[in-house]
């Protein structure tokens, strides 16, 4: 009896294989993504374990294409894989939201009740009046991690409507007061303590 192969060779090498490159690609763009994210929060750990098994699925998905090289549909997989791979990193950035953010805000009417509110979220508020282009304003800064900023900008948004706002990252963070978060690190520290 001859042997039956699982999959049509046409199959394979117009399809299968295809596939399988743009999914490489999709899955090494996004560990470069996340890679160069823990790079800029200076997290000198996870990057270099990110960027291990980035290059190692790269290298697979174009030795594939470098076998077949008058293969034009494995040259589009591998555009395709890319593309893709920039839209899911920042899919998993987003959702990541790793490190923390300065979130400056603008308001020409009274800040009391947005002050107040953060503080008693416990957000460390620092608070200068100033003068703007069209008359006294006060300029409040607070520290947040990433994952608060929709939260806080709602509460900005509600306290102050036309307050003016910018968010930027921040690299490193000495001191401060946050609000308590129940992550597992913070839990280890905690339990360090006792």
């Amino acid at each position: 009896m001859d042997s039956v192969s699982l999959f049509d060779p046409n199959i394979f090498t117009w399809v299968i294989i295809p596939v399988l490159i743009a999914l490489a690609r999709v899955i090494d763009v996004t560990l470069g993504t996340i890679r160069i994210i823990y790079i800029s929060r200076g997290m000198k750990l996870l990057a270099p374990i990110f960027g291990f098994f980035e290059i190692l699925i790269w290298l697979i998905a174009i030795g594939q294409i470098m076998q077949n090289l008058s293969n034009p549909v494995y040259y589009l997989a591998y555009a395709i894989g890319f593309a893709g791979g920039n839209l899911v990193g920042i899919f998993v950035e987003e959702r990541l939201a790793v490190g923390r953010v300065i979130l400056r805000i603008i308001t020409q009417r009274d800040a009391t009740a947005l002050v107040d509110y953060l503080r008693s979220s416990g957000y460390g508020v620092t608070t200068v009046e100033a003068e703007g282009a069209t008359g006294p304003v006060k300029l409040i800064f607070t520290v947040i991690d990433r994952k608060k900023v929709e939260s806080v900008v709602s509460s900005v948004q509600t306290y102050n409507p036309r307050a003016f706002y910018s968010i930027e990252d921040v690299r490193l963070v000495k001191e401060g007061i946050f609000p308590p978060s129940r992550r597992f690190s913070d839990l280890l520290k905690l339990r360090r303590k006792e």
